[in-house]
């Protein structure tokens, strides 16, 4: 990989973290970084393969930045952190060794190659918005303290992006469709129990024998596909059921030294929502807005009475056949479409994507249900 560019050149401590990865701490003209480092959109390739990490740019926000870095003197001490390739270079510092500091750094000068866009040799893991903003920044010479690690792996990259966002406002779709990619670190619980439930969700979205395919939005989706329900109503749904130990996919969960079984998992649901499909042809593929069976609503409550169903079936009779004939126990009280939920007081359109509205129509399925077993 040829370069036509002097490169940057910089003084920078280096020690190591992890399993022997450089980690460098350095400063960095405000204006250089975008020149040294790529920004990773998240995205699918034409085999469907996720890349990148990165959610799109926030214009507002970084016109924020700019306005702000504009003002004249400003204090700027926030770090942006990278992702950088073995292609950079560090010279350690000839000399005594310096005390003060228990030998866990070492003092040198790095050298950064400068490539055109899309082949540079760092990806910004950390500060997006703000290194956007200070190429944009009439004061281009501002210093900015950058922390870097070295590691091409995009796996390792998108673990540090979202463990360093997790507690920011970062969009969850993004995360949860990041989770099921990161796969060498220990996630902290609230991120770890979305990581199944995602991965889960991809597999229905890609597989063609599933009923859900193509049919779930995710955050890298940038064509006009047919989707149409949120993929965080399907991880919500399969978590619930993985959360309730009487859930449908709760004898799925890893225990003791056994791992999730996730194919177990997946097969129940398959079953499930082909049988949901059959029974309601009319409700299913449709926009929310015209089925509430394909809102989050729907989504979340029949995942409850999936739960329900399974609880009742014997062992081994969890088939197709019968999961179908369960659902047609309740299939004439249903209003995904049109006409109104006797029990719930509302018109089919009314049912919304909120706590209550969710609660009061999985009682109504549970109800109907139930009492359909009692005539």
């Amino acid at each position: 990989m040829a370069t036509s560019k002097k490169p940057v050149v910089i003084r920078a401590l280096r020690t190591t973290q992890g399993e022997g990865l450089d980690v460098y701490s350095f400063f960095i003209k405000g204006s250089d970084i975008v020149r040294v480092a790529d920004i990773s959109r998240v995205e699918r390739d034409e085999e469907d393969e996720l890349k990148g990490f990165q959610r799109p740019e926030i214009k507002n926000h970084v016109k924020g930045i700019v306005d702000y870095l504009n003002q004249g003197q400003v204090l700027f001490p926030n770090a942006i952190i990278l992702a950088m390739s073995p292609d950079v270079k560090f010279t350690a510092s000839r000399g005594p060794k310096q005390s003060g500091d228990d030998g866990i750094s070492v003092s040198g000068t790095l050298s950064i190659p400068i490539y055109e866009e899309g082949k540079r040799v760092a990806w910004i893991v950390d500060g997006q918005q703000r290194s956007l903003a200070l190429a944009q920044a009439s004061h281009k010479s501002i210093p900015v303290p950058v922390v870097a690690f070295v590691s091409d792996s995009l796996e390792v990259q998108r673990e540090q992006f979202i463990l360093v966002n997790k507690a920011k406002p970062l969009p969850t779709r993004l995360i949860n469709e990041l989770l099921p990619e990161t796969r060498g670190i220990l996630l902290p619980r609230e991120l770890s129990v979305r990581k199944v439930p995602s991965e889960i969700c991809n597999l229905l979205n890609r597989d063609s024998n599933s009923p859900f395919y193509q049919l779930i939005k995710r955050t890298s989706d940038k064509s006009k596909s047919p989707a149409v329900i949120t993929d965080t109503a399907v991880i919500s749904m399969i978590k619930n059921s993985m959360s309730n130990p009487l859930g449908a996919l709760a004898p799925f969960k890893a225990s003791g030294r056994e791992g999730n079984d996730i194919e177990g998992m997946y097969s129940v649901l398959l079953t499930y929502w082909n049988a949901v499909r059959d029974v309601f042809p009319d409700a299913w593929g449709k926009d929310p807005r015209h089925s509430r069976l394909m809102h989050s609503a729907g989504i979340i409550a029949m995942g409850v009475l999936m739960d329900r169903i399974f609880a009742k079936l014997p062992v081994g009779a969890d088939d197709l056949k019968t999961v179908k004939r369960e659902l047609e126990r309740v299939s004439p009280h249903c209003h995904w479409t049109k006409g109104q939920w006797e029990s719930l007081g509302l018109a089919w359109n009314e049912i919304q994507s909120t706590t209550r509205d969710i609660k009061k129509l999985q009682d109504a399925l549970v109800r109907a249900y139930a009492g359909s077993a009692k005539r």
